[in-house]
């Protein structure tokens, strides 16, 4: 095995550790508990990961927030260590209930694309697609650009010819290689050449598939900066006055801080920017629970990094046509991200 290659044992070891954290945090077991579930697939554990997705799916309320999800991953899981029949059943009733979110779709889809069950992949991308978005939209929502080029591979595989859902894949492409030529079928053919040029183009192909699988499949947490509503703002100055000097007099200007901070991240290539809320119930709270005091400035990124940690960020920037992140209620191309 690779040095640089996660071993089961650490991925079991990283799941254990999620697991603690969940029972620690249960208000944000879900997206705890499925990334310890998708440690235990990696580490070859299914049986156990398979147990956790029943959790989340039987667990007292709260109910879970994408049920679809969760029966999604668990449908793929089963299917992968033998469970066919059940799976199937599981995404055929996903199907029938037409979630209003990418990611169950694009879970579904891929487990039938992994299973060569091509025609009924093909079948799910497009009813997905269908339903969440047009081939005229001029803005793509970032999560259903997986359904988009799933679709693109699944089609030139079975030969078809480009439709407008294609022609809007290859616009959101981020790579360096078109759709084309990066799911052709006949690059494995490639594979076999004794040419070293051949071979060399190949290699980049790969590669430029690899990182959009990376991407794709990856949990990662964003570099998230923490935003304070106008109360909650005031407060904490008033309760903690030794922060007064980590953030400016006036709640406008930390609305505009985190807005240019980020745009400085982003102009250096930092990927996946976030932004999460804070509140001064949990800020005191999980300042108790680190053993630190409310009134230490370096307390405020581990914060911020705890609550990205465990899901809440809302991914930075946003649709042009969605609202701002900072919660006005206004489009955030007419709030914050206008020039």
């Amino acid at each position: 095995m690779r040095p640089d290659t996660p071993s089961p044992a650490d991925h079991t070891t990283e799941a254990e550790r999620l697991l603690r954290t969940a029972a620690q945090y249960p208000e944000d077991q879900e997206p705890l508990l499925l990334q310890a579930a998708a440690h235990l697939e990696l580490a070859g554990d299914r049986a156990r990961a398979a147990t956790l997705y029943d959790q989340l799916l039987t667990s007292a309320p709260p109910a879970p927030e994408d049920p679809h999800l969760i029966k999604a991953l668990k449908a793929a899981n089963l299917w992968e260590y033998g469970h066919e029949a059940e799976a199937r059943a599981i995404i055929d009733g996903i199907r029938t209930s037409a979630p209003r979110t990418a990611q169950p779709w694009t879970v579904i889809a891929e487990a039938l694309e992994n299973h060569d069950e091509l025609p009924l992949s093909h079948d799910t991308y497009t009813t997905a697609l269908t339903l969440l978005i047009s081939p005229s939209d001029p803005e793509v929502p970032y999560a259903t650009r997986p359904l988009l080029t799933g679709r693109h591979r699944v089609r030139r595989m079975l030969g078809k010819a480009h439709d407008s859902w294609d022609a809007l894949a290859d616009t959101v492409n981020p790579g360096p290689v078109p759709l084309d030529e990066l799911h052709d079928p006949k690059r494995l053919w490639a594979l076999g050449s004794s040419d070293p040029t051949e071979l060399r183009a190949e290699i980049t192909r790969l590669q430029a598939e690899l990182g959009s699988y990376r991407a794709a499949l990856s949990r990662p947490f964003p570099v998230a900066l923490l935003h304070w509503p106008a109360a909650e703002y005031t407060e904490l100055l008033s309760a903690h006055p030794t922060l007064a000097a980590e953030y400016p007099a006036t709640h406008p200007e930390h609305l505009t801080t985190v807005e240019s901070s980020l745009r400085e991240l982003a102009a250096t290539g930092t990927p996946n920017l976030g932004v999460v809320t804070g509140s001064i119930p949990s800020y005191e709270a999980f300042a108790a629970s680190e053993r630190t005091s409310p009134d230490s400035p370096s307390l405020l990124v581990e914060y911020a990094t705890t609550l990205a940690a465990r899901g809440r960020a809302t991914a930075w920037p946003p649709l042009a046509s969605a609202g701002c992140w900072c919660g006005s209620g206004t489009a955030y191309r007419e709030c914050h991200g206008g020039a």
